[in-house]
C-alpha cells in the first residue's frame, strides 16, 4: 500500500507539472512572440504562414524606434511614477492596514469591502472630474506638475489593493508582540517603524513589487493625463499604433523595450515574491 501510495503521488505530481508547464507555456508565448516579432522585418512581421524562427534577424526596429522616439525619457518617467506611487501608498496604507488590522471596528470589514469596491468601477466613470482637476491645476502641459499628478492618480488607484495585501499580513502577526512594545514604551510611530514593520517585510516586499508592476502596466490614465515630456512607456507603446496601419515589427520592438524592464525584475524578485504573497499561508 506504501509503495501503491508513493507511485500514486508520484504520477500525480508528474500530472501537475506538466499542467503547470503547459499552463506557462500559453502565458508567456504571447510575451516570446513580440520578442521574436521585434527581430522581424515588416515583411516577415505580417508573412502567412507565420515564420517562428527561420526568418532574416535584424535590429533595425530598435534602431528606428529609439531615432523616432526617446525611450529614455519615457522610461524614466515610467520609474518615477510607478515608484513614486508606490512608495506614496505604502506610507498612506501602512498606517490604514494597521488600523483595521489591530484596532478594528463593527465597520472595518464594511470598509475593506468599500475600498475594493471601487476597484470594480470602470476607469472611464471618473475619468471626467480627474481630467477636469489636471486641468484647473495645470497639470496637462507641465513635466514636473504632470509626474506629480500621476504618481497620486496611480497611487489613489491602486490604494485599495495596497491596504486589502498589508491588512492580510498584519492579521498574521500576533497582537502580543505589539503590546509587549507598548508596555516597554514604544510610542504608535515607533511600534509601526521598529516592530511592525520588520516583521511584514516580506509582505510588504510583495506588495510593493505587485504595485510597480501594476502601476508600469497602466495605460488608460497615463495615456489620456500625462504630458507629452511626462509620458511614460505605455504611451511610448501607443505612440506606434498610426493612422496609416499597424507597423508590428516597430511595435513589438517598443513594446519589447517597454516590459523587458518589469520582467528583469519580477524575475530577480520571483522568490521574494512568492514568498510574500505565501505569507502566513502556513502556521
Amino acid at each position: 500500500r506504501l509503495e501503491m501510495a508513493r507511485k500514486i503521488t508520484t504520477q500525480r505530481k508528474i500530472v501537475v507539472s506538466i499542467a503547470a508547464w503547459i499552463v506557462a507555456i500559453l502565458i508567456f508565448f504571447p510575451i516570446l512572440w513580440t520578442i521574436l516579432t521585434s527581430f522581424k522585418t515588416e515583411g516577415d512581421a505580417i508573412a502567412s504562414p507565420p515564420q517562428f524562427l527561420f526568418f532574416h534577424w535584424t535590429l533595425e526596429n530598435y534602431f528606428e524606434v529609439q531615432s523616432r522616439s526617446d525611450y529614455f525619457l519615457h522610461f524614466g518617467n515610467s520609474v518615477i511614477i510607478a515608484f513614486g506611487s508606490t512608495i506614496l501608498g505604502l506610507l498612506v496604507a501602512v498606517p490604514a492596514a494597521w488600523a483595521m488590522a489591530f484596532s478594528p471596528t463593527k465597520r472595518t470589514k464594511d470598509v475593506l469591502m468599500w475600498m475594493l469596491s471601487t476597484k470594480m468601477m470602470p476607469p472611464v466613470g471618473a475619468f471626467i472630474p480627474i481630467y477636469l482637476l489636471f486641468q484647473s491645476f495645470g497639470l496637462l502641459n507641465n513635466q514636473f506638475a504632470s509626474r506629480v499628478g500621476m504618481v497620486v492618480v496611480l497611487m489613489l488607484i491602486n490604494l485599495p489593493i495596497i491596504v486589502w495585501m498589508l491588512y492580510t499580513y498584519f492579521k498574521e502577526i500576533p497582537g502580543e508582540i505589539l503590546e509587549a512594545a507598548r508596555m516597554d514604551g514604544a510610542t504608535l510611530a515607533k511600534e509601526i517603524i521598529y516592530v511592525l514593520t520588520p516583521m511584514a517585510i516580506p509582505g510588504l516586499a510583495s506588495t510593493m513589487l505587485l504595485n510597480i508592476i501594476l502601476a508600469w502596466n497602466e495605460a488608460f490614465w497615463t495615456l489620456n493625463l500625462s504630458a507629452v515630456d511626462a509620458a511614460p512607456l505605455s504611451t511610448f507603446i501607443a505612440s506606434y499604433s498610426s493612422p496609416e496601419g499597424l507597423f508590428y515589427a516597430k511595435l513589438s520592438a517598443a513594446s519589447t523595450m517597454a516590459i523587458a524592464p518589469i520582467l528583469i525584475l519580477g524575475w530577480f524578485s520571483q522568490k521574494q515574491l512568492v514568498r510574500g504573497l505565501t505569507f502566513g499561508a502556513v502556521k
